[in-house]
């Protein structure tokens, strides 16, 4: 059982910490902006391709892991919720280390607004993602009623 907590918490961390990096994505725009001096199109869309590319790669990443460390275990569902408190610890240690100091940077409304859709969704995906792994982690043979 110890194992089998470790793996899950590890695997709610790094939930998190995917969501935490798009999270920041967004909120810090205007601080990218300004430290980097890319224009505000080619960030807003450098961002688009960044979050598209991590979705992509996080879920075969999260898709390896479930069916590499739980192997079909129901177990892997708590990390739905599990997750959460991990974000709010990685947001809170970011804004501690390095808080807005320039009011410029601080993000807009419709920063929010995409960021509770995105909360919204987020553990829909991990429960699509959970099933996926469960139900397709083991072997074929195993899981062939599955498809018949």
């Amino acid at each position: 059982m110890g194992k089998n907590f470790i793996k899950l918490n590890v695997i709610s961390a790094l939930y998190a910490f995917v969501f935490f990096i798009s999270f920041e994505l967004w909120i810090n725009f205007y601080r990218i902006y300004r430290l980097t001096g890319l224009e505000g199109n080619a960030l807003n869309t450098m961002i688009m391709v960044l979050h598209i590319f991590g979705i992509i790669m996080c879920s075969f990443l999260f898709f390896v892991l479930i069916k590499k460390w739980m192997g079909g275990k129901l177990l892997i569902y708590w990390s739905t919720i599990l997750w959460f408190p991990y974000f709010i610890l990685f947001t809170f240690v970011f804004a501690y280390l390095f808080p807005f100091t320039n009011q410029g940077d601080k993000p807009s409304a419709g920063t929010g607004f995409l960021f509770l859709v995105e909360l919204i969704i987020y553990p829909f995906y991990l429960v699509f993602i959970n099933f996926i792994g469960t139900t397709l982690g083991g072997n074929f043979e195993k899981n062939e009623k599955l498809w018949r």
